[in-house]
């Protein structure tokens, strides 16, 4: 699905490029997830500074950009999640959301014991409304609720091979994520 900024709330035409700098997502995971990792035996746990309460995630967002114009940017989080079965522990952390491409997409650091499987796109993005934008003066808010995410070929691959199963597959609902983030005109500061 194409991202729109439809919703803009706010003439947009003194900040075309906006940085983020501080601000959350927040990602509901789903109930179809929640019950494979547990058939599987997996437990899930944040990797700091990431949050888990119940079936809530939340990782927070130091930095990214995106251009108003088209939506297209990426916004960086920090921490992770932690999926662990017997003595095996797969840690996805580093998301970075990338609305760059054709299909918007959600990567992440993927070490399996402690050992670096590479950045790999975890999670593709399906978004249900369009961002919405907020300024007052140079200062503003960029909010995106609804955002649908699914498992990725390449991510149950990596976690099928590192958990011995093959119950991992593409399209898998991970949750709906929602994206706070402050964000800034950087033109201000040049």
């Amino acid at each position: 699905m194409a991202l729109s900024l439809a919703a803009v709330a706010a003439p947009v035409s003194a900040a075309h490029i906006v940085t983020t700098f501080a601000g959350n997502t927040t990602v509901a995971l789903s109930s179809t997830l929640l019950s494979a990792l547990q058939t599987l035996h997996v437990s899930a746990s944040p990797e700091f500074p990431a949050s888990l309460s119940g079936s809530t995630a939340r990782f927070p967002i130091p930095n990214g950009q995106i251009d108003l114009a088209n939506a297209h940017g990426e916004i960086d989080h920090g921490g992770g999640l932690n999926l662990t079965a017997g003595k095996t522990t797969v840690t996805l952390s580093e998301f970075v959301i990338d609305t760059i491409g054709a299909q918007p997409v959600l990567t992440g650091l993927v070490l399996a014991n402690g050992n670096l499987v590479g950045r790999v796109p975890l999670f593709n993005i399906a978004l249900t409304e369009g961002p919405q934008v907020q300024f007052g003066g140079y200062v503003g808010r960029l909010s995106i609720h609804g955002a649908n995410l699914t498992l990725t070929a390449q991510a149950a691959a990596a976690l099928n091979h590192a958990f011995n199963v093959s119950a991992f597959a593409a399209g898998i609902p991970i949750g709906t994520a929602s994206v706070d983030a402050d964000i800034y005109n950087p033109t201000i500061f040049r």
